[in-house]
């Protein structure tokens, strides 16, 4: 690598106390090899995308079945999560109002093997007690094995982490210290592939559900003892209010939730919709529902669903991970009476 002058500083530098909180935010979008990087004033924006066709977004929405299978996942690691951020964007941009944050492409699986090159804690996810989950007890979620409190096991991940890019074209450099044990590693940055991200209309939600990630967890997996293609969500003002089917070579299963307030924290439904996507899509999001407190459920009127789920970080922070999925359109004459049901009347 060509030697720099001393003065010349880096567009972005970072860093933060435990590997770990980066470590399992990222994987939660852990479903493809390559991750594109943000990065901007208020944090890194990592997105990861899933899909046949990787162009026009904006096409694949509502018009070619053969472009329905997309998923786009994405973590935020806002600059709160970090002892340190500086980002001092490239000269030829200060004074550019519309100019853009720099972006580029990494590998993920790269980037989380790197983070936990020093080892990893036993960390269950935070439904493993199951009985503490159900029974309507307050108190702290189990994180892990208690006798590891008294093990000889490395502690792992709770190091210095430094993250810095110096500018286009430059590899994405992770620096990690550990027990005096200092380990440089420079991921090669790729030119971006996609630009679009697939929209949300939050001005036109056609419903709004908010829950404990821990109810979806469970009913996606039992839902996967079909081994299903399909997940139908449906949503309705009136029983039953929220209720999600498979459908697979082994038959189908559904699981029905009712809108108390125990169960259901926000439950915004105007009138009923109806919208299928691919199974394995949605179980893409597992990791983030396993770790998540609570998830919030959204969809819009072309159908594109949105789980954004809270993720509680060390210190007492949270975070925030988002899915985006595009509906699988049915062909003319595949349908029955769960096809979406069109609406006359706009939301308020």
């Amino acid at each position: 690598m060509e030697s720099r002058d001393a003065g010349e500083r880096p567009v972005f530098t970072a860093v933060s106390s435990s590997a770990r909180q980066l470590f399992q935010l990222l994987r939660c979008i852990s479903f493809a090899p390559k991750a594109q990087v943000q990065i901007s004033n208020e944090g890194l924006r990592f997105t990861v995308e899933e899909s046949r066709v990787m162009q026009g977004l904006m096409t694949m929405i509502c018009k070619h079945r053969d472009h329905t299978d997309v998923l786009l996942g994405l973590a935020f690691l806002e600059k709160s999560l970090f002892t340190t951020y500086i980002y001092a964007p490239p000269v030829n941009l200060v004074n550019e109002e519309e100019a853009e944050a720099p972006a580029f492409q990494i590998s993920l699986s790269s980037l989380l093997e790197t983070l936990q090159i020093f080892g990893i804690n036993d960390v269950k996810d935070r439904w493993s007690n199951r009985d503490q989950a159900y029974g309507g007890v307050a108190g702290s979620f189990v994180r892990g094995d208690p006798a590891a409190t008294f093990g000889n096991r490395p502690l792992g991940m709770n190091g210095m982490c430094r993250l810095s890019y110096h500018e286009s074209g430059d590899p994405f450099c992770i620096t990690l210290e550990e027990g005096g044990v200092t380990t440089i590693c420079e991921l090669v940055t790729y030119e971006p592939e996609f630009e679009e991200d697939i929209p949300l209309q939050l001005d036109a939600l056609a419903h709004k559900v908010i829950m404990r990630a821990s109810w979806l967890y469970d009913a996606i997996n039992e839902l996967s003892s079909t081994s299903p293609t399909r997940l139908t969500i449906v949503a309705s003002p009136t029983a039953p209010y929220f209720t999600l089917s498979s459908n697979g070579p082994l038959g189908s299963a559904m699981v029905e939730f009712g809108k108390s307030p125990e169960l259901l924290e926000t439950f915004q439904v105007p009138r009923r919709t109806v919208n299928t996507y691919k199974f394995s899509l949605i179980k893409a999001a597992s990791k983030a529902m396993a770790i998540a407190s609570k998830v919030s459920i959204r969809g819009d009127e072309q159908g594109v669903l949105s789980l954004q789920f809270l993720i509680e970080v060390d210190g007492g922070g949270v975070s925030f991970v988002d899915f985006h999925f595009v509906p699988f359109e049915l062909e003319e004459g595949e349908g029955d009476e769960e096809s979406p049901v069109a609406d006359e009347d706009g939301l308020e």
